[in-house]
């Protein structure tokens, strides 16, 4: 099987929830939430978790992770802006469907904590 390797930067409450499954699940998304968006390279997730979840929650966390290639096709890559802000977006209501084509664990990659505290 061929797989794709995606990143998810996080804050520690999800990263907590991602740890209390095995780290092999992401968590459901909240009513406010529609999409689940993995992003395509780490050097955006970085961004994210660096510059929004850190100030927003205290610390960020980039995540790794490998998809089946195929489950993956149905989703068209968004670009959000720059050259590197690539992601997909996962309807929510698909995103147990999404976690069970993950292949092995979720990994923390980069960690970022605000010191300012």
């Amino acid at each position: 099987m061929k797989t794709t390797t995606l990143y998810r930067p996080v804050g520690p409450a999800e990263l907590a929830l991602i740890e209390q499954s095995g780290w092999r699940r992401f968590p459901p998304r909240l009513p406010e939430q529609p999409i689940f968006y993995p992003v395509m390279n780490e050097e955006y997730a970085i961004q994210i978790a660096r510059d929004w979840n850190d100030p927003a929650s205290g610390s960020g966390y980039v995540t790794r992770f490998k998809v089946n290639s195929d489950y993956l096709a149905q989703f068209e890559v968004q670009n959000v802006g720059g050259p590197i802000h690539n992601e997909l977006w996962v309807p929510a209501e698909q995103l147990s469907e999404f976690n069970e084509n993950i292949t092995g664990t979720i990994v923390v990659t980069q960690r970022f904590e605000n010191k300012n505290d």
